[in-house]
């Protein structure tokens, strides 16, 4: 007789339907585990014996054959151990042979029986819902399972026991509840710096477009605070928002205790990182902070000091919105529509800007070119808005705090986005949200200069040398600040002060 149960394997975020075909059989005592399995998984067999035995379950002394179908897919994780276990204890008759019929069983076992979480259970609970089966998961994780939605059964045990008596009848487990992550404290405050109110422009720009921003000024000029308080102006996650940046992180397994936020993710990685933990990758083809950022913000500090091959890695994913991890026996691809936010000094010592001042290693502009020449071109000509970030002048500093609150610039972000989002809606495309998401057609379309606009953006591309990619960027940018300031039509304004947030920085990075 072989028993089945279903499970998943998982490419990206996508959970694929694997079979787990248990056979019991007479012959010399074995339990072979077979199906391309890693080493995480091969390793399952002990775990799985000691659990069975600490549930009051020995093996029997035949032949144990495990099947992980379809053979010819890659199977990674220590989630099969669950679905291996109960596999067994419907062969051996410890569990009815059909109780597991319409349900799909992922989860990690203790030597001690009791059910441990893993990673991917929400992307696991969609793919079954979607095939009109249930879940059966670690009780850790069942509040994550529960956002799949209500109408999908979902048993989350603790242990063995439990759910070998829930299948007999002599206990029923409850049904688990979505858990929504109280927050981590209040959000940084704008109203926190003082002066800097152009670049305080800037931000907000940024913030109701989803432009990528680039800051380059004098150490101590506030360039990191500018970025730290950015998620606090930002609109929260949208519902569908919400679960494809959740489904990211339960790969990643990040969800703490299975509780999901719709606060939008901000990472702001080290600049050691590597390639690899950019853009994701590893023997198992791990979502990379360009993902784990979905709808949110990646921040890199000091960003000529990243590995150039590692930030020239980014310019695909910032422009398809995806990144696709290929290995030798592996292929993911995630999601990665991130808004990108760097910071930069003007060189290595920070003070070439300075007046009076000069550099020992060579003259101030020829320090400036050398560190900035660890950027490329192809990068900086993806970021949206790229402005020079001022030392704060003391007089500011002594100054009151600004009366002005995050609260007050997020309900202008708000506003500027509920009307990008109409237009989109209105012309047939729901599922742009930000004017920087907006491809090139559609943009030329909505943000079309009239005969003033025009003639000043050809003459600001002549002298600017702009490519074609930046020319449709300073739309974007003029086509944000027309719904912050409630117009229609993009006009003369717009389109100057779009072009002065590339121009300054240009002459100063």
């Amino acid at each position: 007789m072989v028993s089945r149960v279903s499970t998943v394997a998982f490419e990206g975020i996508e959970a694929r339907p694997v079979d787990v075909q248990v056979q019991v059989t007479s012959g010399s005592v074995a339990f072979v585990l077979v199906g391309l399995a890693d080493k995480a998984v091969v390793e399952s067999r002990e775990r799985v014996r000691a659990a069975l035995t600490a549930s009051g379950l020995a093996l029997p002394a035949k032949r144990i054959v495990v099947n992980l179908a379809p053979a010819d897919m890659p199977k990674e994780g220590s989630h099969y151990d669950l679905p291996i276990a109960l596999g067994v204890m419907a062969a051996i008759g410890a569990i009815p042979s059909d109780a597991l019929d319409g349900y799909c069983v992922l989860g990690e076992l203790a030597l001690d029986g009791t059910i441990s979480p893993v990673a991917g259970v929400l992307p696991a609970a969609i793919s079954a819902q979607s095939r009109e089966l249930g879940l059966i998961c670690p009780r850790a994780s069942g509040a994550e399972a529960a956002w799949a939605g209500a109408e999908i059964d979902i048993l989350a045990p603790q242990n063995l026991i439990q759910i070998a008596n829930h299948f007999k009848g002599t206990q029923v487990l409850r049904r688990p509840e979505p858990a929504i992550r109280k927050a981590e404290g209040a959000l940084l405050d704008l109203a926190d710096i003082k002066g800097q109110e152009s670049a305080k422009r800037a931000l907000e720009i940024a913030a109701a477009g989803g432009h990528h921003l680039l800051m380059a000024g004098p150490p101590g000029a506030g360039k990191s605070m500018l970025a730290a308080r950015l998620p606090s102006i930002l609109p929260p996650l949208r519902p569908r928002e919400l679960l494809e940046v959740s489904m990211v992180h339960s790969i990643a397994g990040l969800l703490t205790d299975g509780a999901l936020t719709d606060r939008r993710p901000f990472r702001s990685p080290h600049h050691s990182a590597s390639m690899a933990a950019l853009t994701g990758g590893g023997m198992q083809a791990r979502p990379g902070e360009v993902s784990l950022a979905h709808h949110g913000v990646l921040f890199l500090d000091e960003l000529p000091e990243f590995a150039p091959q590692a930030l020239d890695s980014l310019r695909q994913p910032i422009e398809t919105g995806e990144v696709a991890v290929s290995r030798a026996n592996h292929r993911a691809t995630y999601p990665a529509r991130f808004q990108l936010v760097a910071a930069m000094n003007p060189c290595r010592c920070g003070r070439a800007l300075e007046p009076g001042y000069a550099c020992k290693r060579a003259p101030n502009e020829k320090c400036m070119a050398q560190y900035v020449g660890r950027l490329s071109g192809p990068l900086l000509d993806r970021f949206d808005l790229l402005i020079e970030v001022s030392a704060v002048d003391l007089a500011d500093l002594l100054l009151p705090a600004p009366k002005e609150r995050s609260a007050d610039v997020a309900a202008r972000v708000a506003e500027a986005r509920a009307r990008a989002e109409a237009r989109f809606a209105a012309l047939g495309f729901p599922e742009i949200s930000t004017n920087a998401a907006a491809p090139a057609s559609l943009i030329e379309e909505i943000a079309r200069p009239d005969a003033a606009g025009a003639t000043l953006v050809r003459d600001a591309a002549e002298k600017l040398k702009l490519s074609a990619r930046a020319f449709h960027r300073i739309l974007k940018v003029a086509r944000t600040l027309a719904d912050l300031e409630g117009e229609e039509k993009v006009g003369r304004l717009q389109l100057a002060e779009a072009i002065s947030m590339r121009a300054r920085a240009i002459e100063a990075v």
